[in-house]
């Protein structure tokens, strides 16, 4: 198989596991954004972090490392098994996973930084953990 299109299928693959990451988090499927002077990815930016995360873990680590794209030639065969797509699948999670939960990690430090500057009651406070991050800063900020 050609190995530009292992790498396109391999990549939508890793796209499919931001698409996945993005159904997971309660943030839902929101355009890239700033919040409270934080970046927030948004659902097109899972989708491309999940891509290229699983693109690059194929070409480091997968069947994709052993290509020479300088000298193609006859007896080079790739295949492109289903592990390989299994694993591109889980690695775009895990990509897109990873800059979801360093955006909510700086959302709820700056929601402590608010919250440390108000007096909250017990009640607000429980309902505070359960809650996704930034609805915490909202609640927070509302507060």
């Amino acid at each position: 198989m050609n190995p530009w299109t292992c790498a396109l299928f391999i990549t939508l693959a890793g796209g499919i596991g931001g698409v996945i990451n993005a159904f997971l988090t309660d943030n839902g499927f929101p355009l890239p954004r700033r919040e409270a002077g934080i970046w927030c990815p948004g659902a097109i930016s899972n989708v491309l972090i999940g891509a290229f995360a699983a693109f690059a873990s194929w070409s480091f680590y997968g069947s994709g490392a052993s290509v020479d794209l300088a000298h193609e030639s006859e007896r080079a065969v790739l295949s492109l098994k289903f592990s390989a797509l299994a694993g591109a699948l889980l690695v775009g999670v895990g990509g897109a996973r990873w800059i979801t939960n360093e955006v909510d990690k700086r959302l709820l430090k700056e929601s402590v930084k608010v919250a440390a500057q108000k007096t909250l009651s017990p009640q607000d406070c429980e309902k505070f953990v359960n809650a996704p991050a930034r609805q915490v800063l909202k609640s927070v900020q509302a507060a």
